[in-house]
């Protein structure tokens, strides 16, 4: 399966990365929303893991416009911001569920497993 991972800080994206690659997924990654909608417009990747709090535009913002686009778009929102009003925001905007940082491997397995389109 294809991940594009989406977060600001690089060793987030490594972390991810590097738990993905070992169960045999491929990843892409981008910065921030902005980078998020070019890399799924030329990746169209397969699921989408999420941070929230990004420059330029943030996770809400890009789900919103990936979902708008895409509405096959299937995104993961992964943030340390465990708020309920930016959980519901995210679903609101199109997310298919939410994981707290700092991840539990399992619990992101677990949603690419149940999230992410297979063939």
């Amino acid at each position: 399966m294809k991940i594009l991972v989406v977060d600001d800080a690089a060793f987030m994206r490594l972390r991810l990365r590097k738990l993905l690659e070992d169960q045999g997924h491929t990843v892409v990654e981008a910065g921030n929303g902005r980078e998020a909608l070019d890399r799924y417009r030329a990746e169209r990747p397969d699921l989408v893991l999420m941070d929230i709090t990004m420059p330029e535009m943030d996770g809400i913002e890009a789900v919103r416009a990936l979902t708008a686009e895409d509405p096959e778009a299937r995104v993961v929102m992964v943030s340390a911001l465990g708020q309920q009003a930016m959980v519901l925001a995210a679903i609101q905007a199109g997310a298919k569920d939410f994981i707290v940082k700092p991840f539990q491997p399992d619990r992101v397995l677990a949603a690419v497993s149940k999230w992410g389109r297979h063939g």
